[in-house]
């Protein structure tokens, strides 16, 4: 996996890495990398507007999957960043792609994640509203 040419991140999430992070081995524990990608998400769905529509309805989001693949170590001390973009929306669902950079700008991680468009109050999922299509494409 690695970056295609013409992929353009429409969100960047600069991150410190703790020390509590860190396992038996020496490196960033693979829960931290899903913590991140976590938190990348959440900032996409804040600057979509996602968040705010939920709070307001009870309609957004519902994480529906995620995978990492995990391509080099991350250690103590040292800053990410967390980079994402829209790799497809469909009816009721869409699909983000994470990478999980270095300080040296070293792709460590990537991730994908599928969301659909839920609606809390009747449990089940929606079409996406128009406001949040047009927020993300």
């Amino acid at each position: 996996m690695g970056i295609l040419a013409d992929m353009k991140f429409t969100t960047k999430l600069a991150l410190r890495i703790d020390w509590s992070e860190m396992d038996l081995f020496g490196h960033v524990n693979n829960v931290a990398f899903m913590k991140y990608i976590q938190a990348a998400r959440v900032n996409y769905w804040e600057k979509a507007g996602i968040i705010q529509m939920y709070a307001e309805t009870k309609k957004g989001p519902m994480l529906a999957s995620t995978g990492c693949t995990f391509l080099k170590p991350l250690h103590y001390p040292g800053n990410i960043i967390i980079q994402t973009t829209l790799e497809f929306i469909k009816t009721t669902s869409f699909g983000l792609h994470h990478q999980i950079l270095n300080e040296k700008n070293e792709i460590c991680a990537e991730a994908h994640d599928v969301v659909v468009f839920f609606d809390f109050n009747l449990n089940t999922k929606m079409e996406i509203p128009a406001v949040i299509r047009a927020a993300i494409e």
